[in-house]
């Protein structure tokens, strides 16, 4: 592993013949810790929640517009994109010497009420209204969230495997939102998925609550930075920084596959396809299961290989799949499931080991400002697959899209590669 001091907590026996039950002790070793699981069950709660509105929202664009849905998508996607990009580090920094505990439940009480408004809301404009507060209030969440892991548990193996078991929790629950929605459709409206989102929120705040988290960072005796100077201080941090440097083109390999899942499955399965409601929660979930896959084995793989061949790995099997479907773009139900399942492997692969390389590259006061960064920074690229997804998708046709994003995949696993330095380098 890439930094100073990683190699000598590699484990020395490399043996794979590990029996999986032990492996899944160790996997789950910081919920022993109470703080971690309290938040990670609250990570849990809220993402169920959050699943549920994804399918109802692309439902609810699919109604509006039908075949051209991925338009409306691309639209909620670019303003919640507009809003991490811009609220996030200026958020972080605002709110770095505040108490953790608040800023997160205040977060997620606000989240709760916008989606309790999205059963009753009748017009695109009021969409995009309810969509921009309740993603003001996920960009303060999110970065907060990551920040305070390391700060509970200190250990790098313990770290490790409790970012495994994050990207597990989001695996799970792009396989678990969709079976429940999928359930629920066969005996309610979509419309009633948005209160499983407030459920979800709730929840949420309330483990958040109950969890004993660090209080605020202590003011500096005479702290003469500036609010601009501490927006742009993660930034500065990873553009100098040669690994977090080649991240800034990962995020740009990650946004285009992903983009065409979250803009385009709609239009794939309902419109191109002519596949009921229930088929599109079952493709998300298939892409799940392949992103879930990675992260159960990631704990175990990271003690044998380092991080920037599983990244660029997956880089390159998401490109690949992206090229592979400009041959029929919207193909037949089963090979759109074995795309987006290696999707799903690739994305896992890049996403899951970046809390480990910002780990490694920032310093404890620097940690904050740096996942801020990497959360703005990478959700920018998304200002530009999810239009090209959706309007490109709407006036020039799928495959013109799929192309596009292929294009862009490709660039950035490129650039990755050649950024990244393959020998070690002091954070």
């Amino acid at each position: 592993m890439e930094g100073p001091g990683f190699e000598a907590r590699h484990p020395t026996n490399t043996c794979t013949h590990t029996h999986p039950s032990a492996t899944i002790r160790i996997m789950i070793a910081p919920l022993r810790n109470r703080s971690y699981r309290h938040l990670f069950s609250a990570q849990v709660v809220a993402l169920v929640g959050t699943g549920l509105l994804t399918i109802a929202l692309g439902l609810l664009a699919f109604d509006i517009a039908g075949g051209s849905a991925g338009r409306i998508l691309a639209n909620v996607l670019t303003i919640k994109i507009l809003i991490y990009v811009i609220a996030s580090p200026i958020i972080t920094a605002l709110a770095a010497y505040w108490r953790v505990t608040p800023v997160l439940v205040g977060a997620d009480l606000v989240r709760a009420a916008v989606a309790l408004t999205l059963p009753f809301i009748g017009a695109e404009w009021q969409l995009y209204v309810a969509i921009a507060v309740l993603q003001g209030a996920s960009a303060t969440f999110t970065p907060t969230f990551q920040a305070v892991i390391p700060r509970i548990l200190p250990d790098e193996e313990e770290y490790t495997q409790a970012l495994s078991m994050s990207r597990l929790a989001y695996d799970l629950e792009q396989i678990a939102s969709p079976v429940i929605a999928a359930a629920l459709l066969t005996v309610v409206s979509y419309t009633n998925l948005f209160l499983g989102t407030v459920a979800g929120f709730l929840a949420s705040a309330a483990l958040v609550v109950t969890a004993t988290l660090p209080g605020a960072r202590p003011r500096p005796a005479a702290n003469t930075t500036s609010i601009v100077d501490r927006t742009l201080r993660g930034i500065r941090l990873m553009v100098t920084h040669p690994r977090l440097r080649a991240l800034l083109w990962i995020n740009l390999a990650v946004a285009a596959p992903m983009a065409m899942i979250m803009v385009n499955s709609v239009v794939i399965v309902r419109a191109e396809l002519g596949l009921g409601e229930s088929a599109l929660a079952w493709v998300l979930a298939i892409f799940g299961l392949g992103s879930m896959a990675v992260a159960l084995a990631m704990p175990k793989i990271l003690t044998l290989i380092d991080d920037r061949p599983i990244i660029l790995g997956g880089a390159l099997l998401a490109a690949v799949v992206l090229v592979l479907l400009l041959i029929d773009p919207s193909p037949a139900f089963a090979i759109l499931a074995i795309a987006w399942l290696a999707l799903g492997v690739g994305l896992s692969a890049m996403q899951t080991p970046i809390g480990r390389i910002i780990r490694a590259s920032a310093g404890e006061d620097d940690l904050g400002y740096v996942f801020a960064a990497q959360f703005s920074l990478s959700h920018a690229c998304y200002l530009l697959t999810y239009p090209i997804a959706g309007w490109l998708g709407d006036a020039a046709g799928l495959q013109a899209a799929t192309a596009a994003l292929a294009v862009l995949a490709v660039i950035g696993t490129g650039m990755a590669a050649a950024t990244w330095p393959r020998v070690k380098v002091s954070a």
